[in-house]
């Protein structure tokens, strides 16, 4: 056996297969759900253990006087990092006649824009009450604050546009006393000079006249401003309900537990690269698979499906007794991740054969040995390793082993010379697969093939292997036949395609 088959495969699939990270994540279906489950649980038990603290909220409407229709929330976020500090905190801790640090009363409240002119103010407290009286006395210290930098805004701007004012009266009042000072000559020079006084006397008139409208549109417009910013929404209390914080907890739970639990599963996935398709685990191992048992919980299993699951496995013992029954060598059933299931394969197996002679069931298989497993029940009989070396058995011998980490690879080919592979999905990686395949190579062990355990439901990728060396022929005929008196050998069978056994009568149709 070689496993040119199953580098080529490796070697061609890409570096991470979106297929297979699938069904591994749906396979782990336990974890994530556990932990969605798990935050649920966590979030709807923050929301009773520990409630949100009262809460009350207030709207402040907010005038400018450098509103503009195309402004981008630059004044309103000015407004709202404004009240974040301790000046408006201590006019509000002033008011409420609190000695609580203004640092500390700041963690409890917060402001937001909601339009260029609209602040909402929310803010907790010990009580409704407490959190109402807060949420006032920050509102009025907001208020009391922006009107008091505005009339400061325009009385300053007043003071400058009047000091510019007296700057042009003083100039006025020398150009006045210039053009009192010349007499009117009849020198064209003195007649030009007088003018150009009367023209800048004119301009200085103009402007004095300009600067004292500017500095009374600057004390108008304060006015507006200051009536313009109030309190628009009255504080009061928010009510929660446990209910809905409960529902609203529970739900981001679930979601963040369940994205944590994708992620683990897809990481832990990756690493341990434990291939689940049928594809990849016969390219793996060199062999087709050649049939399939499905796993059915015992506790949720319904009658049809117990009937299901029981038609399956009679037709997988009569697929492997046909294999056991064609070949001229003994044939042994190698598990990997499924002790139990492939014990009682075998008995099932034996059972079938004894119709044909006496059969024995070399046990070789880790924990309790079979002999144990069916005290008291009629059947074939079941040897251990020890007593099959040492007792000569008449009939036929299955033997039944594992491939599983601290095998001792020498001891079976004692069991048979050809064997089935019970392997099932997800349970070995790829480099212990590769490794059994190698192994049983080294050991001149054919493998006719593979019986996958409990596979992916959906899973609907061929587990034959359609090129390259036949390294695992399955289903072989060497059984003498006589022609015309004489006993001729028949050649071996071409590989079958993996025959899938199906789950109902329907299906086996």
């Amino acid at each position: 056996m070689t496993t040119s088959t199953a580098d080529r495969s490796s070697a061609s699939a890409p570096l991470l297969d979106l297929h297979s990270l699938v069904v591994a994540v749906r396979r782990r279906r336990r974890l994530w759900g556990a932990l969605a489950l798990l935050g649920l649980l966590a979030g709807a038990g923050v929301a009773v253990l520990l409630p949100p603290r009262p809460a009350a909220v207030t709207k402040v409407l907010v005038a400018h006087k450098e509103d503009q229709p195309n402004d981008t929330g630059t004044l309103i976020r000015t407004d709202v990092e404004l009240l974040a500090t301790t000046r408006i905190a201590e006019q509000a801790l002033r008011t409420l006649g609190s000695r609580e640090n203004p640092e500390d009363f700041m963690q409890d409240y917060r402001g937001t824009g909601l339009t260029n002119n609209l602040m909402q103010i929310d803010v907790t407290g010990d009580s409704d009450a407490e959190a109402v009286a807060r949420a006032r006395a920050l509102a009025d210290a907001f208020v009391a604050d922006h009107v008091r930098r505005m009339r400061k805004s325009a009385e300053a701007e007043a003071d400058a546009l009047l000091g510019q004012r007296d700057r042009m009266r003083k100039e006025l009042t020398e150009v006045n006393a210039a053009i009192g000072d010349r007499s009117p000559g009849e020198d064209p020079k003195a007649s030009a000079g007088i003018e150009s006084l009367y023209a800048r006397r004119a301009e200085l008139d103009s402007r004095i006249a300009e600067f004292d409208q500017r500095a009374a549109e600057a004390r108008t417009g304060t006015p507006a401003v200051v009536a313009g910013t109030q309190i628009v929404d009255a504080p009061h209390a928010v009510r929660h309900s446990l209910p809905r914080t409960v529902g609203t907890d529970g739900a981001i739970g679930l979601v963040l537990g369940l994205v944590l639990g994708l992620v683990l599963a897809s990481v832990g996935a990756v690493v341990a690269d434990r291939p689940v398709l049928r594809r990849d685990i016969a390219a793996n191992l060199g062999a087709s698979v050649l049939a399939e048992l499905r796993r059915v919980p015992r506790r949720s299993a319904g009658r049809w499906r117990r009937r299901r699951t029981r038609a399956a496995r009679e037709r997988l013992t009569t697929t492997l007794a046909r294999i056991v029954r064609g070949s001229a060598e003994p044939v042994s059933l190698l598990e990997l991740g499924c002790a139990r299931a492939t014990g009682a394969i075998a008995l099932d197996v034996a059972g079938a054969l004894e119709a044909d002679g006496p059969v024995a069931v070399v046990d070789a298989l880790p924990g309790t040995p079979l002999a144990d497993a069916r005290r008291g029940s009629p059947g074939p009989a079941v040897l251990s390793g020890e007593r099959a070396a040492a007792e000569p058995h008449p009939g036929r011998r299955l033997g039944v082993g594992s491939v599983a980490p601290g095998t001792a690879w020498t001891d079976l080919q004692y069991l048979g010379t050809r064997t089935v592979l019970v392997v099932r999905a997800g349970h070995g990686s790829a480099a212990w697969l590769h490794t059994v395949a190698r192994q049983l190579a080294d050991q001149r062990i054919t493998v006719l093939g593979v019986v996958l355990i409990d596979p992916d439901p959906r899973d609907r990728t061929d587990g034959t292997l359609w090129d390259g060396p036949r390294v695992a022929p399955r289903a072989l005929d060497e059984r003498p036949r006589r022609h015309n008196g004489t006993v001729r050998t028949r050649t071996e069978r071409p590989s079958m395609p993996a025959a899938r056994v199906p789950d109902s009568e329907q299906e086996a149709r």
